[in-house]
């Protein structure tokens, strides 16, 4: 009984081709070509008004005579060209839920909201989704989610995603950051700003909207999906600053900053997923760090790898999708700064420096020793300023960049 709706939307476009104009490109890049002119059609007509009175939430290509033509000169591309415009806009059509997701209000989207999000699209997309509530959060040991979430009323919920394919040769662990709202929790954030909060959960999107186009296009490989999602409130329970929690790996951690909440959650999804499923690559993502926005400003996420060809294959992905990314240095002397003497770790030093990098270190113990794992800091990433609204909206950043790396990793 959610106010907050999920809009799904049912374009009525027709893709047809129009044989007798020679592209003079190569087949392949027809297809590039087609998919992402139809993908950023429907992407550059999104509708932000989830809660405006007037005008609804009519889409523009909610038209019978809404039409993408496509031009090709042989007669055998037409098909394969139209099936190429056809993954264009299914997931352009998931990017927009995300988006939607990302730009709901705070008050319409909770944990449980996320929950049901995957819940409805496993069902509708053919893929399997296990939540657990706060209940079964105890019952599985995940210390560090509800040591977030202890300051607010609204339960956490534990999402675990399923993708199978019957052609894959390769399984994918993916974790995001559920944060529905950040207020910093003891350590409280500034009221600037702060209302931005509401798309702390930007990399979880990233990890439900990747499920659904893998379900949807069928992507040749298996995918585990894990979303860790919680509310990070003040009040009289909630986690103080200079506490000691427990993990789901069994590590103690010393909270030092509240606010340094997503990497707290990040580590039970990342040990839960290395303990319980065999994986050839790890990629957590996260709206992390205000560290890598002072870093690499509003243009690329900061990426963090203990794997070289995984972090190479991000990068030529993110350089063909456009969802660019850096690459940051993973050095072990940084991890000297996060020992804790009252407990096996800190959750970020003392000192203010390089905070992207410490907290992909802090991450870096909860992936137990896994050898192909990357990190996306993504905080600068998840909303925007651009033409689709006056005030910073939603990207779905995240998706095209997954479906591209991981169809490219071998």
């Amino acid at each position: 009984a959610h106010a907050f709706r999920f809009l799904s939307f049912n374009q009525k476009i027709k893709l047809g081709t129009h044989i007798g104009v020679d592209l003079r490109i190569a087949l392949s890049d027809k297809l590039a070509y087609a998919e992402q002119i139809a993908n950023g059609i429907l992407l550059g007509t999104y509708h932000i008004g989830l809660y405006k009175t007037l005008n609804g939430n009519t889409h523009p290509q909610n038209n019978a005579d809404a039409k993408i033509e496509f031009v090709t000169r042989n007669a055998d591309d037409a098909e394969i060209v139209v099936k190429a415009a056809q993954r264009g806009i299914a997931i352009a059509e998931t990017q927009m839920r995300v988006m939607t997701l990302v730009n709901a209000a705070p008050n319409y989207k909770t944990p449980e909201v996320l929950a049901d999000w995957a819940v409805q699209s496993g069902k509708e997309n053919g893929y399997s989704v296990e939540v657990y509530d706060k209940e079964g959060c105890e019952k599985l040991g995940l210390h560090a989610l509800l040591s977030v979430s202890d300051g607010s009323p609204n339960e956490p919920r534990f999402i675990v995603m399923h993708y199978k394919s019957d052609a894959a040769t390769k399984t994918f662990g993916i974790v995001g950051k559920g944060v529905t709202f950040d207020s910093g929790g003891v350590s409280i954030k500034p009221s600037t700003n702060m209302h931005l909060m509401k798309s702390d959960m930007g990399g979880a999107a990233a990890v439900l909207g990747f499920l659904e186009v893998a379900a949807k296009l069928k992507l040749p490989y298996n995918v585990i999906g894990i979303v860790p999602s919680t509310e990070n409130m003040v009040d009289g329970a909630a986690t103080k600053p200079g506490g000691v929690i427990k993990s789901y790996l069994g590590k103690t951690i010393e909270v030092i900053d509240t606010d340094a909440e997503g990497r707290l959650i990040l580590a039970d999804g990342l040990a839960y997923l290395k303990k319980n499923y065999t994986v050839d690559a790890i990629i957590d993502l996260a709206t992390l760090t205000g560290s890598v926005i002072g870093t690499l400003g509003i243009y690329a996420a900061g990426l963090f790898s203990n794997n070289d060809a995984l972090a190479n294959t991000l990068l030529a992905a993110a350089e063909k999708t456009g969802e660019r990314l850096w690459r940051l240095p993973l050095w072990d002397l940084y991890a000297e700064d996060i020992k804790s003497d009252v407990a096996d770790v800190m959750n970020m030093p003392s000192r203010a420096q390089a905070g992207a990098t410490y907290a992909a270190k802090f991450l870096e113990i909860f992936i137990d020793g896994h050898t192909c794992w990357a990190h996306l800091d993504i905080a600068g990433m998840a909303l925007a300023n651009n033409e689709t609204g006056a005030q910073r909206v939603a990207t779905g950043f995240g998706i095209q960049l997954l479906v591209e790396a991981l169809s490219q990793f071998r």
